[in-house]
């Protein structure tokens, strides 16, 4: 063998080598690696030009500080964050301490103890502890996968298939942590539909199982649906001038403590608004116990399960019923504004595939049961949400009509007595 083909051989032993260590890496990753590569080259030259120029013996301590001074240079030289970016920023031991240590194991040991045994992404590098810590700060705070990755020191392409890993397995806590009440614990739940202003009298007071509504959660959209004015986040804009797919209508069904008993998600030009829960409800009557139903805003099909206000010219006691209602709507409102102020993230989801931007937001409403059940309440502002179209009150049920005017009555008279 002549000393060309030793040269050959020795190139090709590199390029294996090389390609062994950089093939399985995405593009992503590969940016991130070489930000990295380039950020420690210009903090060690700046880093031997500093040490070049011996400080005075006394001042240690000014040493330390210019040491802090050229590597925050070197940071804002190597990369660009927006403003958003910059306000999330945080250092990882800051945020560590601002999430519970308790609900940080509480759902490691709901992840170990899920029906799901796939083994998490990228776990290789993180434990679970921290695949939670990382995947809790991209749901509480509006911060890029750069912002993240500076925290955990981790490769941009990594973090994104940790999250959404991390997501599949929370999802499949829906069936144990997002259920429907049953038995002894449906009787538990029921509350009084009662007048926020006046007393009932001791006539029986129709019962209430949970309040059915909806929230709007808007998404990038897919390449291909986007133009140029409606891909801003913009929240007030994107209602009026944005593609019907920008958005995603999360429809859920809670309890008096604001727990979510229902939950489904699907794209707004898909919303069913609430008539497979009403097929459900009739077909399986066991699921309401005897005499109880929900409310739900002006929008939903009328049902014997489902009671909506009544439109229309409205008396006296057609007022009063809806008048009530509203107290029970309030309920609903506080938890999603509850549920969006803890999942910051829910604000807007640069997420443009359904599925992923459908996990996440599945995810977020499984963890506001978990917080809950832990007694961790984040009291949000509530926020006006639009009513969905009054086209599904033409789908009158003659027995939900009966029903509410049962109900609208034992209402009035209830209140006529206390009054007498």
């Amino acid at each position: 063998m002549d000393f060309s083909e030793f040269i050959v051989s020795a190139g090709r032993a590199v390029l294996d080598i090389v390609e062994s260590e950089w093939q399985p890496l995405s593009s992503a990753e590969l940016e991130q690696r070489l930000d990295h590569a380039v950020e420690d080259i210009l903090e060690a030259d700046l880093m031997a030009k500093l040490k070049s120029q011996p400080p005075p013996p006394t001042i240690y301590v000014q040493l330390q500080q210019s040491q802090a001074d050229v590597q925050a240079q070197v940071l804002q030289t190597t990369t660009t964050c927006s403003p958003q970016e910059e306000e999330g920023t945080q250092d990882p031991g800051e945020f560590a301490q601002t999430l519970d240590s308790a609900a940080v194991q509480h759902i490691a040991d709901l992840l170990q103890t899920s029906k799901s045994r796939a083994r998490m992404a990228g776990r290789a590098c993180l434990s679970l502890s921290h695949t939670i810590m990382l995947s809790l700060t991209l749901l509480s705070e509006r911060i890029s996968y750069r912002t993240v990755s500076q925290r955990f020191h981790l490769e941009k392409g990594n973090i994104h298939r940790i999250f959404f890993s991390f997501c599949e397995r929370v999802n499949v806590l829906e069936e144990t942590l997002i259920t429907w009440p049953s038995g002894q614990e449906a009787v538990e739940s029921l509350v009084p539909l009662c007048s926020p202003e006046k007393e009932q009298g001791d006539h029986d007071i129709p019962l209430v199982l949970g309040v059915l509504g909806h929230t709007c959660i808007p998404i990038r959209l897919p390449i291909g649906k986007r133009d140029v004015e409606s891909t801003a986040p913009e929240v007030k804009r994107m209602k009026t001038e944005a593609h019907a797919d920008s958005w995603l209508n999360l429809e859920l069904v809670c309890d008096h403590n604001g727990r979510f008993l229902h939950c489904s998600i699907s794209k707004e030009s898909d919303v069913d608004r609430g008539r497979a829960l009403r097929d459900k409800l009739k077909q399986n009557p066991e699921l309401l116990p005897s005499g109880s139903f929900l409310v739900a805003r002006s929008g939903y099909p009328l049902s014997a399960q489902i009671l909506t206000p009544h439109s229309g010219s409205l008396g006296p006691r057609e007022e009063l019923f809806n008048k009530t209602l509203e107290g029970h709507f309030h309920i609903l409102d506080q938890a999603v504004a509850n549920l969006k102020t803890r999942f910051q993230r829910l604000r807007y989801l640069d997420i443009g595939n359904y599925d992923r931007a459908r996990a996440v937001v599945l995810t977020a409403c499984v963890l506001h049961n978990v917080f809950l059940d832990m007694g961790q309440v984040v009291q949000g502002e509530v926020e006006t949400e639009e009513s969905l179209s009054s086209e599904a009150e033409e789908e009158l049920d003659e027995e939900g009509v009966q029903r509410r005017d049962v109900v609208s009555d034992l209402l009035f008279k209830n209140v006529d007595s206390v009054g007498a």
